[in-house]
C-alpha cells in the first residue's frame, strides 16, 4: 500500500486527490479529494501569458494542497499541469513556483498523455460496468481530450475547445448572442473534424464524459437540488436528455445559472461555453457511430478521471 498525492491543474481549476493505491489488488481508496477554483488560464488564449494574479491564486492553492499532503503523510506526489500551462510563454514562471510551494517538480504533459491519463482514470472503474471500446471525452478549461480503446489507448486525440477557451473567444454577452455561439459552433465543429481524421469515433461501443462541466450538465439532466458526487458517478442518461440540458444551460443568463443548487460558483461564467462544446462532441460520436452502422443512445458520467490516472501513475514510480 502506497499513500499518494494526484494534483491535476488545469485552465479552470486545481484538484488533489490523496488516496491509498495498492497495486498488488488494484484498488484506489479516496482518503481526500478536492477542487478549488483558480482561473489558471485567465487571459491565456489571448495574450500567450499567464497572468500574474492567476498565478498566484494557483500558487496560493498548491500550498494549502502541499499542507494537506504533510498531514495526511503522503508519499509520493505528482503534479500534472495541462492546456493553459502549455500554451503559456511564462509558464517557467509556474514551474518554478509549484517546486517551491509543493516540493515537487510539475510536470506539463502534452495532449496525449493527458487523454491517457484520463482514459486510465475513468476506465479502471467503468470496465468492469460496461463493454469497449469505450470513447473517453475530458472536456477542460482549455483543451478536450479524446481517447478511444477498449484495455488501453488506441487513439487520441486533443482539442484546442475547453469551456474557458470558448467562453473568452466567443461567448461574451449574457446570455450569448445567435452570432457567438454560431461562431463558437464553428470553431468546435473544425476541431472535431480534425479529430475525427485520428479517432475512429464511429467505433465507440460507450462513450463516456469526464470532469466538471460534463459532470455539471449531468446533475442538470438528473434535476439535482444539490450537487451529488454519489448520483452523478456512473450515471447513465439518454443523448437526448443531455442534448437538451446543454442547450438550457447555454440560453441562461449568468444569474439564472447562478440560482442552480448544485452550479458550483467558478462554473457559473463558463458552464455554457462547456455545454456547447459538450453538446456538439455527443451530437458528433451520435452520428458518426451511426453511419458506422451502429447505435449510441446514451452517455455515461464518470467523477473518476484524469485525477485518477495520476494517482495510479504516481504509485508505480
Amino acid at each position: 500500500m502506497t499513500r499518494v498525492a494526484g494534483i491535476d491543474c488545469g485552465t479552470n481549476s486545481i484538484r488533489l486527490l490523496v488516496a491509498d493505491v495498492d497495486l498488488e489488488r488494484g484498488v484506489l481508496t479516496d482518503l481526500d479529494r478536492r477542487m478549488e477554483v483558480v482561473r489558471l488560464g485567465q487571459g491565456v488564449d489571448r495574450t500567450g501569458r499567464i497572468a500574474p494574479e492567476a498565478l498566484e491564486r494557483t500558487l496560493d492553492a498548491t500550498r494549502r494542497y502541499a499542507t494537506i499532503c504533510a498531514e495526511l503523510g503522503v508519499e509520493k506526489i505528482r503534479f500534472v499541469a495541462t492546456s493553459a500551462s502549455r500554451d503559456a510563454e511564462n509558464r517557467q514562471d509556474f514551474v518554478d513556483g509549484v517546486r517551491d510551494a509543493l516540493g515537487v517538480e510539475p510536470e506539463v504533459i502534452g495532449g496525449d498523455e493527458e487523454a491517457a491519463l484520463s482514459f486510465r482514470g475513468a476506465t479502471r472503474v467503468l470496465g468492469v460496468q460496461h463493454t469497449g471500446p469505450f470513447l473517453v471525452v475530458d472536456l477542460g478549461g482549455g483543451s478536450t481530450e479524446l481517447v478511444l480503446g477498449t484495455a488501453t489507448p488506441e487513439a487520441a486525440y486533443s482539442m484546442d475547445v475547453g469551456c474557458v477557451r470558448m467562453t473568452e473567444r466567443h461567448l461574451l454577452s449574457d446570455p450569448p448572442t445567435a452570432d457567438e455561439i454560431a461562431a463558437a459552433h464553428a470553431d468546435v465543429a473544425a476541431a472535431l473534424d480534425d479529430a475525427a481524421r485520428v479517432v475512429p469515433l464511429g467505433r465507440a461501443t460507450t462513450l463516456v464524459g469526464l470532469a466538471g462541466t460534463v459532470t455539471t450538465v449531468t446533475a442538470h439532466v438528473l434535476g439535482l437540488a444539490a450537487y451529488d458526487p454519489a448520483r452523478i458517478d456512473g450515471a447513465v442518461q439518454p443523448i437526448d436528455a443531455v442534448l437538451s440540458a446543454c442547450d438550457d444551460l447555454l440560453g441562461r443568463t449568468h444569474a439564472e445559472r447562478a440560482a442552480l443548487g448544485f452550479m458550483h460558483p467558478g462554473r457559473v461564467d463558463v458552464i455554457g461555453a462547456g455545454a456547447l462544446v459538450w453538446h456538439d462532441v455527443v451530437a458528433r460520436v451520435r452520428d458518426a457511430v451511426a453511419a458506422a452502422g451502429g447505435e449510441l443512445t446514451e452517455v455515461v458520467t464518470s467523477e473518476h478521471d484524469i485525477l485518477d490516472g495520476i494517482a495510479w501513475s504516481a504509485a508505480e514510480r
